[in-house]
């Protein structure tokens, strides 16, 4: 019997704010463990927490962005349950009011995945497992850190949609500015549900969750492995049960955690410390204002605006990091498509090769333009700009400055190619008479060996020319 695999998936998106949800700790990544926390993000009594107001503008912003109603009216209730890097035992989130709701995200073949809602929370610490000592250490930096959990309603079947709309929620989230959403260091994280059922079916089977999954390759391979798991157990005559899975992704298997909670388990009431959120019409209008343009109109205007072919636009508009360059390297040469070229050619080839991610390109983004121009001027050759725009990449060396430090300007004095290529010729008579006895092969060599005599610094064209006329 054919079995269909329903998927729906909650994302943890950590906001990019300077400070935390309810203190003014720091939100930045890393630090001695226990370095950025204060008694009210420690947990301590008699604290009390303050809202961030930043936190409900960028939720406004991110539920916007995904088409989601905006609850005029949204408040916060505690999510109580006991667990080592949860110092207050008790998680204060949204349950019965959250700040955004009925969104959806637009995939690849124009399937809309619903958005249930959008709410605003807190983020536990995280537990440091040490071998060597043979225990959990709590570090509680991460306590109290600004997330949105977007939840989706279970619309995705199988890996390449929740993938796809994964992607497209990154990207949505990176271009508003929310987060960073730097996977590497936890800033998004997915958690996702999942059941089967038989094909035509519509009532949901049982779901389980696996927890905190921190790519797209992991993703893709715990939905396979978890969607084989459910039909194999029916097939079987067993029975499911609604749980919690921890993912392995280095054993390719799913490990039960524990039973999956219900509402009542948490035992959600509102928290009497915060009053609730209310969020007037101006300031919704006003975020939709400052909305900026998000990846789908971006790809549009590059297509019907600078000509840029959709395998280009499709590329570039992956990352926001990609988008700033190509951007910037356009407005200033003023080409788009050799901005494009060069930002999907060498640009992504050097990502690739030194293993960096677009977000951490470290080089001044005006470089790029500058080493574009150089060519369009003729001073340089095109390969001589790809070894000075690998060296931008690297060092951030100034392009101008460094074609003059090291002499990589093209030759274009004729007096000085014609006197080399004349040495040329001298040095390499086999060739000249070979050439003059029909050989065509010969003059690739000649012209080989003169651009070598000049460095490779003088145009192509221009020596190919000289040696011509000189060879008769």
């Amino acid at each position: 019997m054919p079995y269909e695999t329903v998927i729906g998936l909650e994302v943890h998106c950590e906001l990019a704010t300077q400070s935390k949800i309810f203190c003014g700790c720091g939100t930045k990544f890393g630090g001695p463990p226990n370095s950025h926390v204060c008694p009210g993000c420690a947990g301590f009594p008699g604290t009390l927490p303050v809202l961030n107001k930043c936190v409900v503008e960028y939720a406004m912003r991110a539920g916007l962005a995904i088409n989601c109603d905006i609850n005029r009216i949204n408040g916060f209730e505690r999510k109580h349950y006991f667990y080592p890097d949860l110092p207050a035992a008790y998680q204060v989130t949204q349950f019965y009011m959250p700040v955004c709701t009925n969104g959806w995200v637009e995939l690849a073949d124009g399937k809309r995945v619903g958005i249930k809602q959008i709410h605003m929370e807190e983020d536990a610490g995280k537990l440091v497992h040490d071998d060597f000592e043979d225990a959990s250490l709590a570090d509680q930096n991460r306590c109290s850190m600004p997330l949105l959990e977007i939840v989706s309603r279970p619309d995705m079947r199988g890996a390449g949609e929740a993938i796809d709309y994964f992607e497209r929620l990154k990207a949505i989230l990176e271009y508003t500015g929310v987060s960073d959403c730097r996977m590497q260091e936890g800033s998004i994280r997915a958690d996702i549900n999942i059941s089967v059922r038989p094909a035509g079916e519509t009532a949901l089977g049982v779901r389980t969750e696996m927890k905190n999954i921190n790519s797209t390759r992991a993703m893709a391979r715990a939905i396979a492995f978890e969607s084989a798991r459910h039909i194999e157990v029916i097939g079987e005559g067993g029975a499911l049960v609604q749980e919690t899975r921890r993912w392995d992704d280095d054993a390719g298997e799913s490990f039960s955690m524990r039973s999956k909670e219900n509402a009542a388990d948490y035992r959600y009431f509102p928290d009497p410390n915060l009053p609730p959120v209310v969020i007037s019409d101006e300031e919704i209008e006003r975020v939709r204002k400052n909305l900026p343009e998000l990846p789908e109109a971006k790809k549009r205007r590059y297509i019907e605006q600078l000509g840029l072919p959709a395998y280009d636009t499709n590329i570039i508009t992956g990352s926001v990091h990609l988008v700033r360059l190509f951007e910037r390297t356009y407005a200033l040469c003023g080409d788009a498509k050799e901005s494009a070229n060069w930002v999907m050619g060498e640009a992504l080839r050097l990502l690739q090769q030194t293993q960096t991610l677009p977000e951490d390109m470290a080089f001044d983004f005006d470089s790029l333009a500058k080493i574009i121009i150089l060519v369009q001027k003729n001073v340089i050759n095109r390969g001589t700009a790809k070894k000075v725009f690998a060296e931008v990449f690297t060092n951030n060396v100034d392009p101008e400055s460094y074609v003059k430090e090291h002499n990589l300007a093209l030759v274009t004095d004729n007096a000085a190619i014609r006197a080399t290529i004349e040495q040329v010729l001298a040095a390499n008579e086999k060739s000249v008479n070979e050439y003059k006895g029909g050989k065509a092969q010969a003059l690739q060599f000649l012209i080989g060996q003169s651009m070598k005599a000049l460095r490779g610094q003088a145009p192509a064209q221009e020596v190919t020319a000289i040696l011509k006329e000189l060879l008769g």
